[in-house]
């Protein structure tokens, strides 16, 4: 089916990422991503929300009809949620508050943030990122 072919691609594409994360040169910064362009200006991105500290923008390639990912503008080690440090604790729920804000707006009966972790989590770029995911009735279990 199409879902069972998207699940896989999805799951391909997050073992080649922790598989080019796991390589690169090993300072906890992790290799470059498709965010670094997005904030560097040099890839547009379709803005829904931006502060000093947070940027959140539609996905690319949206897995229900509202798909907002949420980062940080800058990554100082947050490569994955695992990774977080104890001062970053409030950046964390700030990122998780400007999520909830975006889901609010754009999703008035409701959505669900998602954060991918490592490979197993499918995660497929190496920069912290929550997603808001809503816009129609989602399933569960999720994975």
């Amino acid at each position: 089916s199409d879902t069972k072919l998207a699940m896989s691609s999805e799951v391909d594409k997050a073992k080649d990422a922790a598989a080019a994360y796991k390589s690169s040169d090993a300072d906890g910064a992790g290799p470059a991503t498709a965010f670094d362009n997005i904030l560097s200006g040099k890839w547009p991105s379709d803005k829904v929300y931006e502060d000093d500290t947070a940027l959140a923008f539609r996905d690319i390639n949206p897995q229900a009809p509202v798909h907002v990912l949420v980062i940080p503008k800058i990554r100082d080690g947050l490569t994955k949620l695992s990774c977080a440090r104890e001062d970053q604790e409030a950046l964390l729920g700030h990122l998780v508050y400007v999520a909830q804000s975006v889901g609010k707006k754009e999703c008035p009966e409701g959505f669900r943030l998602v954060i991918n972790d490592g490979e197993h989590g499918a995660q497929s770029v190496y920069h912290l990122h929550i997603h808001v995911l809503g816009g129609r009735q989602l399933g569960w279990p999720p994975g």
